[in-house]
């Protein structure tokens, strides 16, 4: 079983939801500092997303990674007999080195997307092991990319004005 299931689907949809519209307010107050504190744009992420036409693909993208950290491997190591916090800890590890090491992206941009990875890999797993849903996880993700979107392209023009 990979979590994808209607059992618990109301809670895993709270909290991941919840958890998540939280995490992306904190997000773009962050960001809307960094932004008016002179920070550089994210040029790199907006050419991927804009030029390279993937900011359609994110979504699918979001899927494909909750059901290979959370679903797979998390609840795979969880069944297999590991402690639950081990295994929030070996796939929140393997998660942020895949984001630090695989984004097609300045290194600045690669630790920002680090710093999002964490408590998305620490708190949607614990939700995906409290729930056996993996769809928490796919909330939570999920607005994170929509935060990361405001990021590139809402927030720098709130702060600038």
């Amino acid at each position: 079983m990979l979590g994808v299931t209607r059992t618990n689907l109301r809670a895993a949809t709270i909290w991941g939801g919840g958890i998540g519209v939280a995490l992306m307010l904190l997000d773009w107050v962050n960001t809307f500092f960094y932004y008016r504190g002179g920070g550089a744009p994210m040029e790199a992420m907006e050419t991927i997303l804009v030029g390279m036409g993937f900011l359609y693909l994110f979504p699918v993208l979001v899927l494909a990674e909750e059901l290979l950290w959370r679903g797979v491997l998390l609840l795979g190591l969880r069944d297999a007999g590991l402690n639950a916090h081990l295994t929030v800890a070996i796939t929140t590890l393997l998660y942020a080195l895949n984001h630090l090491f695989v984004a097609p992206v300045p290194m600045f941009e690669r630790w920002l997307m680090v710093g999002m990875a964490v408590p998305i890999g620490i708190i949607g797993g614990y939700l995906v092991l409290r729930t056996r849903n993996v769809w928490a996880a796919v909330w939570l993700h999920g607005l994170s990319l929509v935060a990361m979107v405001a990021d590139i392209f809402i927030i720098p023009a709130l702060a600038r004005s």
